[in-house]
């Protein structure tokens, strides 16, 4: 299978790219930087291409739900268009998997699906997820761009959420198909309140659109003394906070019985 992780809304990461760079708020205390910089596989500025990665999920022998490029974007304009074809014709090669991408360059994504795809003949991947991120209203307009991607699931990651955020006219007109929630890690945390997470699990609600709450954060955890830094055991959460939802979809390619448990 794919690279185990933690991340609770995937079950294995894909990392064909490393490296990222700083465009919003919400990549302050990016995680993937930190992670970097502990192993010493630094800079992370540095954006790598990993062509001995791009086949492995040709052996995987299992169906997986894949966050592909944990640790970087895949949309990074350091990333040249030939190796993001490289990368999409895995996934599409491999239709059994389920492959999310997550982006803070949404204009990037969808450029290369309307433009880039078309003019080789091919169009989007079913089995490819595109999401993009939004720490707050300034970067709801991303939901316009990606918008324009034409994938089955698209998806935003509110993580770290910094503020109340409306998303409802997204969720309303179609654009979103689900939704993730969480707050900030690690040492210089920011703080996120149980009310802004409240307020766009009532707004999912109104639009009939999965939510996944993936965690409270640090300075929640810390601030209700806890042990668990990240905030992510549901046990401890108020239990109108334990909502862990996922995209109800008809299987591409039979996921592993893990997964078709929670799809």
């Amino acid at each position: 299978m794919g690279q185990k992780t933690q991340i609770e809304w995937t079950n294995a990461t894909w990392n064909p790219v490393t490296g990222c760079t700083k465009v919003s708020p919400g990549c302050d205390h990016c995680y993937a930087e930190r992670i970097t910089e502990r192993f010493g596989r630094g800079p992370f500025s540095r954006i790598r291409l990993h062509s001995e990665r791009l086949r492995e999920p040709l052996r995987w022998r299992h169906p997986q739900m894949v966050f592909t490029c944990s640790m970087s974007d895949l949309f990074h304009s350091q990333v040249p268009w030939s190796f993001i074809i490289d990368v999409f014709s895995i996934m599409e090669a491999t239709p059994q998997h389920i492959y999310q991408i997550l982006t803070k360059r949404p204009g990037r994504m969808a450029y290369f699906a309307n433009h880039v795809l078309p003019l080789l003949g091919y169009q989007w991947p079913a089995n490819v997820w595109a999401g993009t991120s939004v720490e707050s209203q300034k970067y709801a307009p991303r939901l316009d761009v990606l918008a324009r991607v034409p994938a089955k699931v698209r998806f935003v990651s509110a993580e770290p959420l910094l503020e109340s955020t409306d998303l409802s006219p997204w969720l309303q007109n179609g654009v979103l198909h689900w939704v993730i929630v969480g707050g900030e890690s690690g040492p210089r945390a920011r703080p996120i309140r149980i009310e802004w997470v409240s307020s766009l699990k009532v707004q999912c609600q109104k639009a009939t659109v999965p939510l996944f709450v993936k965690q409270l954060g640090t300075a929640w955890a810390v601030t209700s003394g806890l042990k668990d830094y990240k905030g992510s055991d549901l046990s401890s959460w108020p239990p109108s906070m334990r909502v862990r939802e996922f995209p109800r979809l008809v299987n591409p390619g039979g996921l592993s019985k893990e997964m078709e448990v929670i799809l």
